[in-house]
């Protein structure tokens, strides 16, 4: 809480901005989900147990749209847990929080609600109080690395009407993740490696992709070593030995990287004993069976043959789903029948084509050495603010690995909420192209500096044809997102 409690402006704005769109999204998804009937998508649903009362068609009729597509899986993990094997391709915390809230904080409505619908409602209260954390956060992992406050609001602010927010609101773990990943990265710019690293792990308990943030402890190990021995030694100043130093670092990384994928071993351990080891077997009501029978789900602990993955080397049953169930991997989603979903991720592409390409042009040299040249601006204590500053060289990194990932590994259409809620690149460029062609976004030299208001009253010119698309793509992605997405309609 120490984000939302702090004297500036600028946050208190970000979170009461956070709050009103997460509001004004809940309220859209109830009406594009009460005007536009539901398509029936061939998707994952199992059968409502037990049969819903009227407050649970009243809680359905409100907050169904944040349980369609992946949301179905989530919800059904957490009201039976991992039932089917193709459900661990989702992993766990989110799930498990919304179970919490759900036997917990919510438990005095168990008389009126059944437990699944307990489990919508925890879904659009968690969903929303991590997104408006993960706005707050993203100000200020922003204001740090960007060292403009201006940039980081207005990115921020970008965050609020994300082109994924329908997952944000949704029961989807978007929003989790969105907001442990920035919290970590706002800990490790500020020296807090031991606790970043503790966010990254939750974060890889969340989701998959976690798994690569591991590379911002690895590169900020490896930037501070590399410093170190740039300063050179003065008077009274003394360099530890080189091997001290390659032992400490070296020990860091290994304990936090090790840290950072233990819950995704973990997590493939327990799907191992649930689905390739002898169990019990399961009481499964008669509804759930059948679908596995019609769907071909595989059954937790049951008999028979085991699936190929258990006899790996490494059984990770997260690939086998990505591989068997939805055909993930590498070109395999580059056919003429998927143009439709390249379009859909076009400008989410496009954007972070050109966020890299400005920022190598910006800083040729700085990533020719990786970032680990020490500059002089840096020695002087005066490092150079804005989007192309050296700070924001691991996140582009990180981004564009991400990018490359998904457009030519994965479902591309996903690609949108998957950088969306992984990296700040997104919003910070878009900020950037705001503040670099609209005059009236002032801007504002580094941290620290004091900060001049606009002028009130002053009517803003328009905006020019650039600012218009980066604006339109959020806002028409927004909306679409909200139409589509809570009727079971394609959509990212």
């Amino acid at each position: 809480m120490e984000l939302v409690n702090r004297q500036d402006p600028y946050l208190r704005e970000v979170v009461r901005t956070a709050v009103c769109c997460r509001a004004l999204t809940l309220l859209l998804q109830a009406v594009f989900n009460l005007l536009i009937p539901d398509h029936a998508a061939d998707a994952f649903s199992p059968p409502r147990l037990p049969e819903p009362g009227m407050w649970d068609m009243l809680v359905e009729r409100l907050l169904g749209g944040l349980a369609r597509w992946d949301a179905e899986h989530f919800l059904f993990i957490a009201e039976r847990g991992y039932l089917y094997e193709h459900n661990c391709a989702f992993f766990p915390l989110y799930p498990l929080s919304l179970h919490a809230v759900a036997e917990g904080t919510l438990w005095p409505l168990q008389p009126l609600l059944r437990l699944r619908s307990r489990l919508l409602l925890s879904a659009a209260l968690l969903s929303a109080f991590f997104s408006v954390l993960a706005a707050a956060a993203l100000y200020e992992l922003g204001c740090g690395v960007l060292r403009c406050r201006r940039a980081a609001f207005l990115a921020a602010l970008l965050f609020c009407i994300s082109p994924a927010s329908v997952f944000m609101a949704a029961a989807y773990s978007e929003s989790m993740f969105a907001c442990l990943a920035f919290c970590a990265m706002w800990r490790l710019e500020k020296g807090q490696s031991w606790l970043s690293a503790l966010l990254f792990a939750l974060a890889s308990g969340v989701r998959a992709n976690g798994l690569v943030n591991a590379g911002f402890l690895l590169y900020s190990c490896t930037k501070r070593l590399a410093f170190h021995f740039q300063v050179g030694s003065g008077p009274g100043r003394k360099l530890s030995p080189l091997w001290r130093q390659l032992l400490s670092v070296a020990s860091s990384a290994v304990v936090t990287c090790a840290g950072i994928c233990l819950p995704f071993v973990v997590f493939q351990y327990y799907a191992y004993v649930r689905f390739c080891g002898p169990g019990p077997e399961l009481d499964v009501p008669k509804p759930l069976r059948q679908l596995a029978l019609d769907k071909g789900y595989r059954l937790a602990a049951t008999s028979g043959v085991k699936p190929t993955w258990c006899s790996q080397r490494f059984p990770v049953v997260y690939s086998y789903i990505q591989d068997v169930y939805w055909n993930v991997g590498f070109l395999r989603y580059f056919e003429l029948r998927q143009v439709p979903n390249f379009l859909l991720a076009l400008p989410v592409t496009l954007l972070g084509c050109w966020a890299a390409g400005t920022y190598v042009v910006a800083n040729p040299r700085h990533c020719l050495t990786l970032g680990l040249e020490r500059r002089k601006a840096e020695q002087e204590g005066k490092p150079r603010a804005g989007f192309c500053s050296p700070a924001v060289f691991v996140y582009v990194v990180h981004a564009t690995a991400l990018l490359l990932f998904g457009f030519f590994c994965m479902h591309v259409q996903v690609l949108t909420r998957f950088l969306a809620s992984s990296s700040p690149i997104l919003y910070w460029f878009s900020a950037h192209l705001l503040q670099e062609h609209e005059l009236w976004l002032w801007t504002e030299g580094a941290a620290g500096q004091t900060v001049v208001s606009p002028p009130k009253g002053s009517a803003f010119p328009l905006l020019t044809p650039r600012s218009k698309c980066v604006l339109g793509y959020f806002l028409a992605y927004w909306l679409l997102g909200l139409a589509l997405h809570c009727n079971f309609l394609p959509w990212t």
